[in-house]
């Protein structure tokens, strides 16, 4: 692709960087941009800055929050007592959008993944074990994608919640194999947390 500025160019580059954004996708996006008025422009780049300035993590679940503790953990309205452990806060949004969870949330911030040297140590599964050391959590759910890393961090929560006296379970499977949550309709990811099943069955 030849450009005719140095500087779009390197935009594009820029913007190429984003998942998902191919080099023509990014060209359209810089263009569009160019076309916008300079406060259209500052105010898209003010909240990027905003974003990346201010933007917290939940201390006690570690989703994205604009406070200490994000609004889920603060709600008298959820039930404290039962955890869903996911991936990420896209998974927080998904399963929020089905309404049919009214407990709080674990983020691990990833998975499991030898082949891309992330280990148990990378993500913040001992802040989960914490909460549970208090005594409060009666059920953890284990909602994450039906993909091998998924399966294997699973596997791997499954044996470190055995020592405490709650229920493990994980959603049931109307996700198909390889599948990841953010893309399942709300339908589906609804039913597959009102069916959950114990983890037991799954290991035999």
């Amino acid at each position: 692709m030849n450009f005719s500025s140095k500087l779009l160019e390197q935009a594009v580059d820029e913007f190429g960087r984003l998942p998902g954004i191919g080099r023509k996708t990014a060209l359209r996006l810089v263009l569009h941009l160019l076309k916008q008025s300079d406060l259209e422009v500052s105010r898209f780049t003010q909240s990027l800055n905003n974003l990346k300035e201010n933007i917290k993590y939940c201390s006690t679940c570690f989703n994205i929050s604009d406070e200490a503790l994000c609004e889920i953990c603060q709600s008298a309205k959820r039930d404290k007592s039962m955890i869903c452990v996911v991936e990420d806060t896209r998974d927080v949004m998904a399963i929020e959008n089905t309404n049919q969870y009214q407990g709080v949330y674990h983020v691990l911030g990833g998975l499991i993944s030898p082949m891309d040297g992330i280990g148990p140590a990378d993500l913040k599964i001992e802040g989960l074990i914490d909460r549970l050391r208090q005594g409060e959590i009666t059920e953890v759910i284990l909602a994450l994608s039906a993909t091998m890393e998924g399966d294997t961090t699973i596997f791997y929560l499954y044996r470190k919640l055995k020592e405490f006296n709650v229920q493990v379970s994980t959603i049931a499977r109307g996700i198909a194999f390889g599948g990841e949550l953010e893309y399942v309709d709300e339908i589906t990811l609804g039913r597959s947390i009102a069916t959950r099943v114990p983890y037991e069955r799954n290991v035999g």
